[in-house]
C-alpha cells in the first residue's frame, strides 16, 4: 500500500534543515501503524509526504502502486481526494455546516450529485452511531463526536489509506479511547491506517510503531 525508498527532505534556510534522512519503509494494505516520535523529530513531515502535501527531495514514494513524485496541484489534489482520508487533531470541521454537509464535502469536490452524496454521508454518520447529529452544526457537538464526524469525513469517498495527525490531541483519555475503538474497528474491517502522535496510549492500540529520531526511522515494533 505505501512503499518510502530512500527518502530525504530537507527545508532551505540560512542554516538548511535536513527533517528526513534516508527513510525506507513499507506499510501493508489493512495495518494499522502508529508513526511515533518527539516534536522536531520529522513524524509530521513524513505524514505530510505520505498525505501527498508536501514534496520529498530525494528517493521514491508509492502509493498503491503509484509513484509520488512530481505532481502538478491538481494531480495531487485529484489523488489526495480519491486515494486518502485525513484526520485532523483539530478536527477541521466547516462550522457553518451542518455535520452531514461536512461529511458530503469531499464528494461534492468529486462531482458527486447532491442527493447521492448526502446519501453516502447519511451512511457514514450512522455507521459513526450519529445519523441523530446529522442536522447539528460542529459547536452543538462534544469533542469526541466532532472527530467521529471528521472520520465520517475521511471515509465517505471510500479511500484506500485513512492518515490520522494526533487525533486525539484534543481530547479527554476517554474519549480518546473511543475514537482509538474506532480506528481499531475500521482496521477490523479491512481499513489501511497509519497515526501520527506522542501519546503511548494511541501507540499501543496499533499493531505496529513507527518510532522516528532525529529525521531516522530508530525503531520498528
Amino acid at each position: 500500500m505505501i512503499t518510502l525508498k530512500d527518502i530525504n527532505k530537507t527545508y532551505p534556510g540560512a542554516v538548511p534543515l535536513h527533517v528526513l534522512k534516508d527513510i525506507n519503509l513499507h506499510i501493508d494494505k489493512g495495518e494499522l501503524v502508529a508513526i511515533m516520535g518527539a516534536s522536531g523529530s520529522g513524524k509530521s513531515t513524513l505524514l505530510n509526504i505520505l498525505g501527498i502535501l508536501d514534496t520529498y527531495d530525494t528517493g521514491e514514494y508509492f502509493l498503491d502502486g503509484k509513484l509520488i513524485r512530481d505532481l502538478s496541484e491538481n494531480r495531487a489534489a485529484d489523488l489526495r481526494n480519491r486515494l486518502i482520508g485525513f484526520v485532523f487533531q483539530s478536527f477541521n470541521l466547516i462550522n457553518y455546516k451542518s455535520a452531514l454537509e461536512n461529511v458530503a464535502l469531499p464528494l461534492m469536490y468529486q462531482g458527486v450529485g447532491r442527493r447521492r452524496r448526502n446519501a453516502l454521508a447519511m451512511e457514514q454518520l450512522e455507521r459513526m452511531g450519529l445519523a441523530d447529529r446529522a442536522s447539528h452544526l460542529p459547536g452543538e457537538m462534544s469533542g469526541g463526536q466532532r472527530q467521529r464526524v471528521a472520520i465520517a469525513r475521511a471515509l465517505v469517498t471510500r479511500p484506500a489509506i485513512i492518515l490520522a495527525d494526533e487525533p486525539t490531541g484534543a481530547l479527554d483519555s476517554k474519549t480518546s479511547k473511543e475514537v482509538m475503538q474506532v480506528f481499531r474497528d475500521l482496521n477490523a474491517e479491512g481499513m489501511t491506517i497509519a497515526i501520527v502522535t506522542h501519546d503511548p496510549g494511541v501507540g499501543a492500540a496499533t499493531n505496529r510503531i513507527i518510532k522516528i529520531v532525529d529525521g531516522r526511522i530508530s525503531e520498528d515494533v
